[in-house]
């Protein structure tokens, strides 16, 4: 494998703007750190408000030649990205072991899927389709066509640099967008890998740009109000949504926003507990628990909450902490010290109201941004944990005992991204499809995300789609044109 400073010295530190990387203006930069050790990796560009407004003006320019660009050369570069993206498969995994803090297994892991974006979309791009044929009343043809929607503004979370970023850049390409991406200051240099990557596949210049900042709310105010921009997605918090479709409002923006979560896993009593507890695992500590869908409220049937708790226990007991690059590390630093202190504050809060400390819930000594993997009992439902996003490694366990109460538990929050159901009664699983107020499920599963499938909550999780069929509308219009007979 590449070392990690002849890796960090392959990675651009500018803004990608028309195709050139350049410094920002007033050659400001901002620090790149290491979650795990506090100390700096690399200083990148800081760009200004004028530099967000040269990185709209590149996209403005190229976007009516990009739309008339046909189907099969946008997809040919998404699939010549993916080729590349898989042949530097350790190399990325790498590159957000050391900005974001996520285990080396994990960061392959999420290579695979990142890229499985460029792949899908890369076929989805010649299957963009309309419809032909005659009104009803006969005296005319109607013709329905779907069109890119225009230049995007694209703002993506520092959780999963890599997937994020192929999300929202890909269905763009392939629709005939251009774009301005903005990465989290926090994890920015995967992005700007993969755009680098982006250029060696035959992306035009001005297609994708790249401005990374540390004042991200000044920046993408003056990007969201400029006139020309027809699109804004966001992947972030719910807070941070509201704002941004207040401001999109003006403009009236084409919006996609995939926002907070607060997920239940659902134990029934007649459930396998081998796989319930598998699922946990993953569905919980998963990214070190910094992903939306990260199960935030484990709901047990009271019959098996005891098995349940103390499985789960053993498991969360022999995980192994550390820097994500350590062989056999399970559970790597969270990205910085507010994590920490946000994690520890729920889990304090829990305990004070009532709760059992099963494990965990201590913050350690020393250098980087730990928090150990930590289960709580009889979790009162009073407690902050069960109604704010947790976003760290804690496993939140509350009993119940009928199947109305358990619908009751999981539907009593403001999000609705996602919910985890374990039974093998398979009627009460439909039943739980139907009940639960989410955008998606796993039905005996701890993960469900996957390129082919479409991504998205309800209520204050978001609005819109992302991957899958619906994906790709996100950054189409239709238009409907009429053709008299006579």
């Amino acid at each position: 494998m590449i070392s990690e400073s002849d890796l960090l010295a392959k990675v651009p530190t500018g803004l990608y703007i028309g195709g050139e990387w350049i410094g920002a203006e007033g050659g400001k930069t901002l620090v790149v750190s290491d979650p795990s050790t506090g100390a700096a990796l690399v200083e990148i560009a800081d760009a200004s408000v004028a530099d967000g407004k040269r990185a709209m003006d590149a996209a403005a320019e190229v976007q009516a030649e990009w739309a008339a660009t046909a189907p099969r050369v946008r997809g040919e570069i998404l699939r010549r990205a993916f080729d590349l993206t898989q042949e530097r498969a350790d190399e990325f995994a790498l590159l957000m072991t050391l900005e974001m803090g996520k285990p080396l297994a994990e960061a392959r892991g999420e290579v695979g899927y990142g890229g499985e974006f460029l792949r899908w979309f890369s076929e989805e791009a010649v299957r963009i389709s309309g419809r032909y044929g005659q009104n009803p009343e006969g005296t005319g043809t109607m013709v329905v066509s779907r069109k890119p929607v225009g230049p995007a503004f694209l703002i993506t979370p520092w959780n999963f640099p890599l997937a994020m970023a192929t999300r929202k850049i890909a269905p763009a390409i392939a629709a005939g967008c251009t774009s301005v991406v903005k990465p989290a200051a926090l994890t920015p240099l995967t992005t700007l890998y993969f755009v680098k990557l982006l250029e060696e596949a035959g992306l035009p210049k001005g297609v994708v740009n790249v401005v990374t900042t540390s004042s991200s709310s000044t920046l993408s105010a003056e990007i969201i109000a400029d006139p020309r921009l027809r699109k804004l997605s966001f992947t972030g918090s719910t807070g941070v949504g509201r704002q941004l479709l207040k401001q999109a409002a003006d403009g009236i923006l084409r919006t996609s926003m995939e926002l907070g979560g607060n997920a239940p896993f659902v134990v029934f009593d007649d459930a396998d507990l081998d796989k319930a507890v598998d699922g946990a695992m993953l569905a919980k500590f998963r990214n070190i628990g910094q992903a939306c869908t990260a199960a935030n409220r484990f709901l047990v049937q009271r019959g098996v909450v005891e098995e349940f708790s103390r499985r789960v226990t053993e498991r969360v007991q022999a995980m192994r902490m550390g820097r994500g690059t350590e062989e056999g590390v399970t559970i790597g630093p969270l990205v910085n010290d507010a994590a920490v202190d946000g994690s520890h504050e729920l889990v304090q809060d829990a305990v004070d109201r009532g709760a059992s400390l099963a494990t965990g819930g201590a913050v350690p000594e020393g250098a980087g941004s730990f928090y150990p993997p930590t289960v709580l009992t009889d979790v009162p439902r009073d407690s902050r944990l069960l109604t704010e996003e947790i976003f760290g490694p804690v496993l939140a366990i509350v009993p119940f005992d009928t199947e109305d109460e358990a619908v009751e538990l999981a539907n009593a929050t403001e999000y609705g991204l996602v919910s985890y159901v374990f039974t093998e009664d398979l009627r009460r699983g439909m039943r739980m499809i139907d009940r639960l107020d989410t955008g998606m499920m796993g039905l005996n599963a701890g993960v469900v995300s996957n390129a082919a499938a479409p991504f998205g909550g309800v209520k204050q999780s978001g609005i819109g789609r992302e991957g899958g069929l619906e994906g790709i509308d996100e950054y189409l219009v239709t238009k409907y044109t009429l053709i008299p007979h006579a």
